[in-house]
């Protein structure tokens, strides 16, 4: 099995031990993002939806970087620290993706990296 890391300037570099994406074969696995700023690796500010377009950029960015784009995702986890932000999430989600959409978890959490409301993974298939 070869793995090919993935990385891109456009997104915040990683905060831990681990890569922005690896590719396998035709997948792709895309880690988590946050609402961090690439630039300055610093939580953006404001709301819930505020923090869920910065989280797609981020993801975007990424599959960019590995040949693709979110229309390639197949399968995505949203993970929320308060569900009730669960209407709000989907109204930006469809924002970055075209149907026909890929296959989902939404999963509340306790807590979040850096006090973040949303993170997002994701596997794309090129």
């Amino acid at each position: 099995m070869q793995k090919t890391i993935i990385e891109s300037k456009q997104a915040p570099a990683a905060i831990g031990p681990y890569s922005q994406a690896v590719k396998v074969g035709d997948l792709v696995f895309l880690s988590g993002q946050i609402p961090l700023d690439p630039e300055t690796m610093t939580m953006i500010e404001g709301d819930i939806v505020a923090q869920a377009h910065q989280v797609f950029k981020n993801l975007a960015a990424v599959a960019k970087a590995a040949g693709g784009s979110l229309d390639n995702c197949v399968k995505v986890h949203v993970f929320l620290t308060d569900l009730g932000d669960f209407a709000k999430v989907n109204e930006v989600m469809q924002q970055y993706f075209n149907a026909p959409y890929p296959a989902r978890a939404a999963i509340g959490v306790a807590a979040l990296p850096r006090g973040s409301g949303v993170e997002v993974d994701a596997i794309m298939a090129l």
